[in-house]
């Protein structure tokens, strides 16, 4: 899926030319094996924000050319269509099982878990207290395809309270920022979302705790600064930024 092969092509046709043109090849391979892009689930942004800083500041050979964020369904059917991308990150692993079991990713790993919350504007108008205050309130949930949507549909049916709701998003941070601008009484996001935003307010509700989404990340293809990226992620420093960010650990499960 990546790009290179038609440089790597065109260096070997230059091999008879001149040592200078092979040179040039050789830099240029360099440079693009050394180029990074990421797709990460849109509840990801503040922590690989900061992450591809201290990743960049230890590994000033590898450049991270750019990072998507959005829903992991909608990252996982760009993959599938062949956008370049030589990390992904999604927040569930049916997404990722789907670009992995398609031949483009290679054995993910593991490295966060959340759980969801409540959101609600800062003076909570609606007084939405429990899960089924949101029955009969204007609720706002991620799409079903979507990593929180699945989870959200879970913890209802866990709960047995039914809604219908306003509207669908494509990512989290669209259902917060419906909430935040008081365009809805409430919507169920990430415990890890609320915190950057001061219009909100979180609610655990009751059974949270149960409804686990696990985040794995991969690499696709065989970029050497890639693998660094993930390792980066999942050792010491990236757990730690992690957790910082109000992530759980990559050991749970759910």
């Amino acid at each position: 899926m990546h790009v290179r092969r038609p440089l790597a092509l065109r260096c070997a046709v230059l091999v008879t030319a001149t040592s200078l043109a092979l040179t040039g090849c050789s830099a240029s391979n360099n440079a693009a094996r050394d180029s990074i892009t990421i797709a990460a689930a849109a509840s990801l942004q503040g922590a690989f924000e900061q992450i591809s800083e201290e990743f960049t500041a230890e590994h000033p050979d590898v450049q991270i050319t750019s990072i998507s964020y959005d829903g992991s369904s909608t990252l996982a059917t760009q993959i599938l269509e062949g956008a370049d991308v030589d990390v992904f990150a999604s927040a569930d692993e049916r997404n990722m099982s789907e670009v992995t079991t398609s031949g483009l990713g290679n054995e993910p790993v593991i490295f966060a878990s959340n759980t969801l919350v409540i959101a609600v504007p800062q003076d909570n108008p609606a007084h939405i207290d429990s899960l089924a205050d949101l029955a009969d309130a204007t609720t706002v949930l991620c799409a079903p395809q979507v990593p929180c949507g699945a989870a959200s549909q879970r913890l209802l049916k866990a709960s047995s309270v039914e809604i219908t709701p306003a509207s669908q998003e494509q990512n989290v941070t669209a259902v917060l920022q419906k909430v935040a601008a008081g365009e809805a009484d409430a919507g169920l996001v990430y415990a890890t979302d609320v915190g950057h935003d001061q219009r909100v307010a979180a609610i655990v509700p009751q059974g949270a705790e149960d409804i686990v989404n696990s985040y794995p990340i991969t690499t696709l293809g065989e970029n050497p600064g890639a693998q660094a990226f993930v390792d980066f992620v999942v050792g010491e420093r990236g757990q730690a930024i992690m957790a910082e960010h109000g992530f759980g650990t990559g050991q749970a499960r759910g």
